[in-house]
């Protein structure tokens, strides 16, 4: 059995993950505030306000700017779209206040999971977030909570991280 772990066996190194610095860069010195919503970047993550920083120095430089979330808003840009078609009149309030709290509490959780809009037409809703993986849970949560729903899930192409929800309800 000691020979199973012998150190002259071919040592295997593992990469770290660089996702996170290419898609954010690397960590910034100092706490961020966001402008608009307050969240303040420590650590190398968002926190929801400069309040639930504990273990920050008081003598760190404080710089405002704006948060990833707050950028994709005021450019109209968006990593998640959820297109739900064919919605009973009697489901649509049911199915926005289940699209609205299910954000709240995303939010509650990752100060940069947003609900940017709710477009509204005849049978049909169209919803925007900020983050690829929120679409697709929300998809899951929709499918969950309705019957008779089909969901599809596609994603952009390689340089973009969009995912496109499409949830259709099927007529009884």
């Amino acid at each position: 059995m000691s020979k199973l772990f012998n150190s002259n066996q071919r040592k295997v190194k593992f990469s770290k993950p660089s996702y996170k610095a290419k898609e954010f860069g690397g960590g910034k010195k100092g706490i961020l505030v966001c402008e608009e919503c307050d969240a303040a970047y420590y650590k190398k993550f968002w926190h929801h306000s400069l309040l639930d920083l504990k273990s920050a120095k008081e003598d760190m430089p404080v710089n405002f700017t704006l948060c990833p979330a707050c950028k994709m808003i005021k450019n109209k840009q968006f990593e998640g779209k959820i297109t739900i078609l064919n919605v009973p009149e009697k489901s649509s309030e049911e199915l926005i206040n289940l699209i609205k709290g299910f954000c709240e509490r995303a939010y509650s959780r990752d100060a940069l999971d947003r609900l940017i809009e709710i477009k509204k037409s005849k049978d049909s809703l169209v919803v925007t977030v900020t983050e690829n993986e929120l679409a697709n849970k929300l998809g899951r949560k929709i499918k969950d909570a309705f019957n008779k729903v089909k969901v599809r899930t596609s994603f952009d192409a390689a340089p973009s991280n969009i995912a496109l929800v499409t949830v259709e309800f099927l007529s009884p």
